[in-house]
């Protein structure tokens, strides 16, 4: 076999002993051998690098909301099936270098074509105030819920036996009368209340939490009386949060959560109806 293919196998550990240890002392004693093997151990690296950055991709949100609302398959009598061979996954020396050469081979192609473009491209229409404070109001919703979400001991500023304090509180603060909804058949329990701010106003929040110690809040906050019609639900992603949001009777709503909940739009459903 050719020379490459021979030092694939062994940084593969697909060969005898004796063909591992014939290797080894040409390696050792053959530059031209030598140097072959470390462009084909580099080339392994480079391919398993980039391998493992396309690993690192979030799975997309529709194909987890899918995954997590399918009804499983319906129970049918085993039958035996032969046995099928075990498929190894794990590419080679030879496999890695042809995947990295195949993105940089990609890499520079799509640099080209849009190097190739026109430069002369339109400019993105002027964003307004209301969408503006929108955008705002939503970036601080997500990155309060990442820190809290993640404080047990700190999440609530008043505990969920406070309703009477939780209602005066936030009435008063927030400007916006709200009632508490009842999330148990969405597996949500009350946790308590806090207050913060996004988007330069006060907003009130409502904790819950299910079973898995997953967190979903609910933000209320006055509105300036511009913005989407009344009742239109957003879904808005940020990162790995979620926001499902709204307006009624001048105030905007939000319900706020993982993104992977596939459940988090009938929430926001239930909540606009009880709140």
């Amino acid at each position: 076999m050719p020379l490459e293919v021979r030092l694939s196998a062994f940084m593969d550990g697909e060969m005898s002993r004796e063909e591992k240890e014939e290797l080894e002392r040409l390696i050792a004693s053959d530059p031209d051998a030598r140097r072959i093997f470390d462009e084909l151990k580099h080339g392994s690296d480079v391919g398993r690098k980039a391998f493992d950055e396309v690993l690192k991709e979030p799975v997309p949100l529709a194909l987890v909301r899918s995954i997590k609302s399918a009804q499983p398959p319906k129970t049918r009598d085993p039958s035996p099936r032969p046995a099928r061979q075990s498929l190894k996954l794990a590419p080679t020396g030879r496999q890695s270098l042809a995947a990295a050469l195949i993105l940089f081979a990609l890499g520079g192609g799509i640099g080209y074509f849009v190097g190739m473009q026109p430069s002369a491209v339109p400019a993105a229409a002027p964003v307004s105030p209301a969408q503006a404070a929108a955008r705002n109001w939503l970036d601080d919703i997500a990155s309060y819920h990442r820190i809290y979400s993640r404080q047990p001991r700190h999440m609530v500023e008043l505990q969920a036996s406070e309703l009477d304090e939780i209602a005066k509180w936030l009435t008063s603060t927030v400007g916006v009368k709200f009632n508490f909804p009842d999330l148990a058949a969405d597996g949500l329990v009350f946790q308590g209340a806090r207050m913060f701010i996004a988007g330069g106003k006060p907003v009130g929040q409502l904790i819950y939490k299910n079973l898995d110690g997953d967190v979903v809040a609910i933000c209320f906050t006055k509105s300036d009386g511009t913005g989407d019609e009344d009742g239109d639900f957003n879904e808005t992603i940020k990162d790995d949060i979620s926001i499902v949001s709204w307006h009624r009777n001048d105030a905007t709503y939000a319900v706020v959560g993982p993104s992977s909940d596939a459940m988090l739009d009938q929430i926001a459903n239930r909540v606009s109806s009880e709140i």
